[in-house]
């Protein structure tokens, strides 16, 4: 059965200059581990962006072509590794799209090191040229783009973090701002000729 971790009180901490590193070796680790089907790895979120404060997390995306053939082959590779599945299976749907939430599915696993010497995961499954897929490396690329930008989303993120109790509150409130980002991301990808999956900025990981 799927299993959640408690909710805990987020922690935004300052940016590791390590990270880079470490989320490209999780990625080639994990595209080992869930190879032929895992057809991207690749590091995502908050730790993927230089100088950004974080949850002292790393976020994964692999892409793939079926979710419920991942999940059937995934899930025992993973679960040896310490990862747990969720029972979450959509992402949040940005404000003024009219889509259908199926097309933002996804399968979600997560690990917590605790005292091991394993890093906190959050390995996000997604197909291939979904439109949550293509979002999450919009907004990792928009910000390596912007650097000037991050300082202002790293103050918000920890201002957040100081005021809520739990994780799942830190994400309803950040959802809002992150999609004004995507807002701004989308003319920028336009004029930029941004792809997924391009080499756009430092650590970028291409399978």
């Amino acid at each position: 059965m799927p299993k959640d971790t408690k909710p805990a009180a987020p922690i935004v901490v300052d940016p590791d200059p390590a990270w880079q590193a470490q989320g490209i070796a999780l990625a080639s680790e994990l595209r080992s581990l869930l190879a032929p089907l895992a057809l991207h790895v690749e590091h995502i979120g908050s730790t993927a962006i230089p100088g950004m404060a974080a949850k002292p997390m790393f976020d994964l995306q692999v892409s793939v072509l079926d979710l419920r053939q991942a999940e059937d082959a995934f899930d025992q590779p993973l679960a040896d590794r310490g990862f747990q599945r969720s029972r979450y299976q959509h992402d949040h749907v940005p404000a003024g799209r009219d889509d259908d939430p199926q097309r933002w599915a996804k399968r979600l696993w997560s690990r917590r090191g605790g005292h091991s010497q394993e890093a906190d995961v959050n390995l996000h499954v997604r197909l291939l040229g979904s439109p949550n897929e293509r979002l999450a490396l919009l907004f990792r690329d928009w910000f390596r783009a912007h650097p000037e930008a991050v300082p202002a989303y790293a103050a918000f993120k920890r201002v957040l973090a100081d005021n809520v109790r739990e994780i799942g509150s830190y994400a309803d409130v950040k959802d809002p701002v992150v999609d004004l980002v995507i807002t701004v991301a989308e003319s920028w990808a336009g004029e930029a000729g941004w792809t997924p999956h391009a080499a756009t900025g430092p650590g970028s990981e291409r399978n």
